[in-house]
């Protein structure tokens, strides 16, 4: 192994090993693997405890939110306190929340619904801790080749866990072990990689001496998280409490004035929570926007899986089967994605890899069709939404920090992985959300234009699922439309080759 890096202080004669990489690519699967499980095993899990559909699905979207509004905080504590001292924190809040989760009693009412919540906004937090510290420390004691083959592992826990996660969450309940049996393994798991890892040591970002101290802001924190709550609380809830009712209308309000208050607090300070003065580089507006989008399309698989399920009588295990596709794809073209970024610039790629994305979800939407039909066309769109997300990732990443000064690299990585975040809590949300409000169209006219063939007595049903993932098909049109119109065909001083040296940045959202 080499010697870490000069800009970061860190023990330059510890060396890492490969049962120290293992303890990290164990704490970043916790959340890529474990915590997604439940966009296939929700349905499962909301008749085992006895909650509404509306509460699963904001359980669903609540833990990639509160990653989202924190990461960016949690790396910014990483880079003062001590990398080692908040991924560690992030593993313990990690066996928390699963540990919450794997305790939720079935059926008790506020109690249920609380540990249930309760669990997935620590695990959450976990999540915004650990993906900023572990990428820091992976960066910070290793170079050159050593450091290509950390990140690469890096990458397979995340991409490899989320691709799983569909797949491995249907194993477990439909297995005798049941769904708890998912957080008592991620549980185990934790413990190891905080074994795996122990007397690692602290790692913070330098400081330049005679520099100031940065005062944190905190107002605009409190906005930004007031603001996001509310509003994937209302997307969330929307169905149960009434989107023009009182509390809809209030939720609405309380989104708008501390959205305002949020803008008025970050453009007034220099130590803004969100440097905002990034987004004047068009280049990152644009790699910024279409990965929150396409993270956004995560909601095709709470919708499409749980469709399946209730519509077609899957298990969940069958239904993550229909992913492996999608779990192949994405692993296999990652590298790929690479290669055509260094021939043809960043902005074909991302511009092919949305086309072929939003072709997938496409074809995952026709709900109109008979089930064999539809599980067919599935297995082909999952595959080829797995491919353009290969297709997309680095290029975006790339295009994201390669036009941004270097003083401006951290806070850019720290927004471009909290639009991953977000954009997956919002599109989760909304297209969940649609999926249950677009039910309560009346069958006969739905009946009436003959366009549902074979059952009809769930034709509601699959509207509901086509409103929901053809929303997602929007999503992905908005994100080609910021790709053509913000991101330049090839950036300033791009070459066709990488550098000797230079590392391709990690894949986006994971």
């Amino acid at each position: 192994m080499t010697a870490a890096s000069p800009s970061a202080a860190v023990h330059t004669d510890w060396k890492p090993t490969d049962k120290w990489l293992l303890g990290i690519v164990l704490a970043v699967i916790n959340f890529w693997l474990f915590a997604q499980t439940l966009l296939n095993v929700i349905p499962g899990i909301q008749g085992g405890l006895g909650i509404e559909r509306t509460v699963g699905n904001l359980a669903v979207s609540i833990t990639s939110l509160f990653s989202g509004i924190f990461i960016v905080v949690a790396g910014g504590l990483a880079d003062r306190i001590g990398r080692v001292k908040i991924m560690n924190a992030g593993i313990v809040l990690s066996i928390i929340g699963s540990l919450m989760i794997a305790l939720t009693p079935a059926n008790a009412g506020v109690l249920t619904s609380g540990l249930l919540l309760g669990g997935r906004i620590v695990q959450g937090l976990s999540a915004a801790c650990i993906m900023p510290s572990t990428m820091a420390l992976v960066k910070s004691y290793y170079q050159g080749k050593d450091l290509q083959r950390a990140l690469s592992f890096w990458s397979i826990g995340s991409w490899g866990g989320s691709g799983f996660c569909s797949l491995f969450g249907g194993l477990m309940a439909s297995s005798f072990l049941g769904w708890r049996a998912i957080f008592w393994i991620s549980i185990v798991l934790s413990i190891v990689a905080l074994l795996l890892v122990r007397g690692t040591p602290e790692s913070r970002a330098a400081v330049q001496p005679g520099a100031p101290a940065r005062r944190f802001d905190w107002g605009g924190l409190v906005c930004f998280v007031i603001m996001l709550v509310a509003i994937n609380i209302y997307i969330s809830q929307g169905p149960n409490i009434g989107w023009l009712s009182w509390v809809g209308i209030t939720l609405v309000a309380v989104f708008v004035v501390f959205a305002l208050a949020f803008l008025q607090i970050e453009m007034s300070r220099s130590t803004a929570f969100v440097d905002l003065k990034l987004f004047k580089n068009g280049t990152f507006t644009g790699a910024t926007l279409s990965n929150f989008l396409l993270n956004g399309a995560a909601g095709t698989l709470i919708v499409s899986l749980g469709l399946v399920q209730v519509a077609a009588g899957m298990s969940s295990l069958q239904s993550g089967l229909l992913t492996l596709g999608y779990l192949i794809a994405i692993l296999a073209t990652i590298r790929v994605g690479e290669k055509l970024l260094q021939r043809f610039g960043p902005k074909k790629p991302m511009l092919w890899g949305s086309i072929i994305t939003g072709v997938g979800i496409l074809m995952c939407s026709m709900t109109f069709l008979l089930i064999g039909q539809y599980i067919v066309l599935t297995i082909i769109g999952f595959t080829l939404f797995g491919i353009g997300l290969g297709f997309y990732a680095t290029p975006s990443t790339d295009a994201a920090l390669s036009n941004v000064p270097d003083a401006q690299v951290g806070a850019a990585s720290g927004i471009y992985k909290m639009a991953s975040s977000l954009g997956s809590a919002i599109g989760v949300a909304i297209s969940a959300a649609l999926y249950v409000a677009a039910q309560a169209v009346d069958p006969k006219l739905i009946e009436s234009w003959g366009l549902f063939i074979g059952r009809q007595d769930n034709v509601a049903l699959r509207f509901g699922g086509a409103v929901g993932l053809l929303f997602n098909v929007f999503m992905v049109v908005v994100a080609i439309a910021s790709i053509i119109v913000a991101v330049p065909s090839k950036r300033p001083g791009h070459e066709e080759q990488a550098r000797p040296g230079e590392v391709a940045p990690a894949a986006f959202g994971n």
